[in-house]
């Protein structure tokens, strides 16, 4: 009795390729993950011994996703095997366009885009163990190079994924294609004149290298370190910590000032010393602050400047300009910190005392 109704037709298909086909398609639903992160550790084998310092995790991570999409289409192939179109809805042809083409291509084409996916991330892995060889060497081009030719290969795989496309799945002449894009490549180089300079652009920044990954640099009115240069923009991370994306073709056509390349960090400020005090007192702490920064370990000795610069509305100004030999941030700040404090003291002990420059500011509670 139960034989027979497995065998019983609904909509010319038997109830029994109904439950293989729901089976199938729970199966694929349910096992896609487990069977995804299996075949991602066997792949992982044909990589393992050019991945050192990229643990197995790292690949899985990246293949999974993509790999799921994969295995997921497979199983809806099987489970769409065991079913047919009714006769009566008189429907094309698969060879005829129609929905039989249709549902065929489709699924053809979203396995070439679940193939591509899985390449591209394949790639983004080997970028991944690169880099990590990169970070053990001393020079930064090649932290440069990594993420440039990357990319590069992400191009080139999404392209040709685009072409077999075109050629396998709708049977187009790629050749002809590619001529037909020589006769309309001024119109589709003018729509993308923007793209091709920035384009342009990363390469300057490749060969000229006014700057590489890690720098401080300083464009316009953005500041901050340089963390990836990529075909169309530079990441930059700024000193707020927020994350800006500048365009190639504005860091090679704007000023760009390379902040990492100081020897120095200048310090340049006036003290506003109160009209009470004499010429000696402003001589003697002038000579003092003076002598002082000379016998400073970490200042210029040969670019100081202490001089009594201008008659102020309110105060004597006391010009002061010296370089601290440091280029990394905290450590100038900390000198600096040290020399002001010392530059206190010598102004209390002339018994000298700073201007009044306005009433002052006190703030609500």
């Amino acid at each position: 009795m139960s034989s027979d109704f497995l065998y019983q037709s609904f909509l010319d298909n038997s109830i029994l390729n109904i439950v293989l086909f729901t089976g199938i398609l729970l199966l694929g639903v349910i096992f896609k993950k487990l069977i995804s992160v299996r075949l991602s550790r066997l792949l992982f084998r044909f990589f393992k011994k050019y991945s050192e310092g990229v643990d197995e995790s790292s690949f899985i991570a990246l293949i999974t996703k993509p790999l799921k999409h994969f295995v997921l289409l497979i199983f809806l192939f099987f489970a769409f095997y065991r079913l047919q179109f009714p006769e009566y809805w008189g429907l094309a042809p698969i060879n005829q366009f129609g929905i039989r083409m249709i549902i065929m291509k489709s699924f053809q084409s979203f396995m070439i885009v679940s193939i591509t996916l899985v390449a591209l991330r394949i790639v983004d892995f080997l970028g991944l163990v690169f880099m990590k060889k990169a970070e053990k060497t001393a020079s930064k081009m090649d932290d440069q190079l990594i993420p440039f030719v990357k990319e590069g290969l992400k191009i080139l795989i999404g392209i040709l994924g685009f072409f077999v496309i075109l050629g396998s799945v709708f049977s187009l002449n790629i050749s002809s294609l590619i001529a037909g894009l020589g006769i309309g490549g001024l119109a589709v180089a003018l729509a993308a004149k923007e793209t091709l300079e920035n384009l342009l652009g990363s390469f300057t920044i490749f060969v000229d290298q006014p700057f590489v990954i890690g720098d401080l640099v300083k464009v316009g009115s953005v500041s901050g370190t340089v963390e990836s240069i990529g075909f169309r923009s530079t990441r930059i991370r700024t000193l707020e910590k927020s994350f800006v994306t500048v365009p190639n073709k504005k860091m090679v056509d704007a000023e760009t000032e390379n902040l990492s390349m100081r020897t120095a960090r200048r310090v340049d400020f006036n003290l506003h010393l109160s009209y009470s005090s004499t010429k000696q007192q402003l001589s003697e702490v002038v000579s003092e602050i003076r002598a002082y920064l000379m016998s400073h370990g970490s200042t210029d000795h040969k670019d100081i400047t202490t001089r009594f610069n201008n008659f102020g509305t309110h105060s004597f100004d006391i010009r002061i300009d010296f370089y601290i030999l440091t280029t990394d941030n905290a450590e100038a700040f900390a000198i600096r910190e040290e020399i002001n404090f010392a530059i206190l003291e010598l102004i209390r002990a002339k018994g000298l005392s700073f201007a009044n420059l306005g009433p002052a500011v006190i703030l609500p509670k």
